[in-house]
């Protein structure tokens, strides 16, 4: 009894990093309530974390002085010229709300059926920067520029759109003061660097291409997020997550085959 559940246990750790392209099986749709697991964990630390009010207002103005000390304040500026006209909010509100998580929904579960191996290098991906981004809100929370008013920002995503964006998800999973770093645009990478290692097609990946630049825009359009995005803490679980598929993944696989006697 022992040594099927050793081997059943590590059937199931290795279906979590597959090895190789292929496509999904239905035997592996276990592993999307890993990947559910994972997210809903992220949100409701995410969320759990909303304390030090003072000190994300005052971490906020912390970085207006910086950049314009450093010449670089430039999101009023970005905002006005969005607001300027209907379409352009409209398409950053759009962009902003609907071209985050679902869009990431949408291309994993493509990914999951078609190029499982691109899946699974975006999971590790996501969630590995999502535990950055964490550790950062709480260390270091940042108010989103909407809450300057000082500066003349708005949150045209509920102002001009009767939406707001928080609103849409429970009280627990919100975290009104991660400003920084914008995930918003550093998982938008995450996602056009998926597709362009699935893909060899021009529309898809200038589709992604199209929506990382508006998101660039959006984030600060829609009064959310400072020039301070969060590529580089992205960047920086991409190459860790292609580390570990080109050398930890293989030698974790070879681990549990010795302890599990899988092959034997």
């Amino acid at each position: 009894m022992a040594a099927s559940n050793r081997e059943f246990a590590a059937r199931v750790a290795l279906r979590l990093i597959p090895a190789g392209h292929r496509a999904a099986r239905w035997t592996d749709v276990g592993e999307l309530g890993f990947a559910i697991l994972g997210f809903l964990a992220y949100f409701l630390v995410r969320g759990a974390v909303v304390t030090r009010a003072a000190d994300a207002l005052d971490h906020a103005r912390d970085i207006v002085r910086l950049e314009s000390g450093l010449g670089l304040f430039i999101e009023p500026q970005i905002q006005q010229w969005v607001l300027s006209s209907p379409w352009l909010w409209r398409i950053a509100n759009f962009v902003y709300f609907w071209c985050d998580f679902p869009l990431i929904v949408a291309v994993g579960l493509l990914l999951f059926w078609r190029r499982r191996d691109q899946y699974t290098k975006l999971r590790d991906s996501l969630l590995l920067s999502g535990g950055f981004a964490l550790l950062i809100y709480m260390t270091f929370p940042v108010a989103p520029p909407r809450f300057l008013t000082e500066w003349g920002f708005v949150a045209p995503l509920a102002v001009f759109s009767n939406l707001s964006y928080q609103a849409q998800s429970m009280h627990p999973f919100v975290n009104p003061y991660a400003a920084v770093p914008s995930l918003h645009v550093g998982w938008s990478l995450l996602l056009a660097v998926a597709v362009f290692r699935s893909t060899r097609h021009w529309y898809w990946r200038g589709g992604m291409l199209l929506v990382l630049a508006i998101q660039l825009v959006a984030v600060i359009g829609t009064g959310n997020h400072f020039i301070f995005v969060g590529l580089a803490v992205c960047l920086a679980a991409l190459e860790i997550t292609d580390h570990m598929h080109r050398r930890g993944y293989p030698t974790v696989r070879r681990r549990i085959r010795t302890w599990s006697h899988l092959g034997r």
